[in-house]
């Protein structure tokens, strides 16, 4: 099924450059891989180069690179035992997590240290992910 159809909810609020990249990564990974699982890791690993998850939609990150420590594995997925930040740029700085972290309005943001916004930025995202889909 072509990604289009398949364009998660997040991304159906986000910019058109963040969509297409997810598209044609998806696409891409369904030629080489098949429909399913696989194709959509691959995707959202692409989009997380370029983009974070911030709220209920992505936007663009200020530096391209990987997201996280998973991310920057090569071939690296979830399912081998590594966990993400769910599109959050952990390897982004303290001040940029703490400004996400006010943008989000999460409370205590000044005594986090960096792992602790990235778990509380992650918390928010999907919080407001489900607030969307209601």
């Amino acid at each position: 099924m072509p990604a289009k159809e398949e364009l998660p909810s997040t991304l159906q609020r986000s910019p058109k450059k963040a969509q297409r990249t997810w598209s044609k990564a998806h696409d891409s990974a369904v030629e080489e891989y098949g429909e399913g699982e696989r194709a959509h890791r691959t995707a959202f690993s692409a989009l997380k180069h370029s983009f974070e998850k911030v709220g209920d939609h992505w936007e663009a990150k200020d530096e391209k690179g990987p997201s996280d420590k998973q991310a920057s594995k090569s071939g690296g997925s979830a399912r081998k035992g590594g966990r993400t930040a769910e599109g959050v740029d952990a390897n982004a700085t303290k001040k940029h997590l703490m400004d996400v972290a006010k943008r989000l309005d999460i409370s205590g943001r000044s005594t986090m240290n960096k792992d602790e916004l990235v778990d509380a930025i992650t918390k928010a995202n999907r919080k407001e992910t489900r607030k969307s889909r209601s």
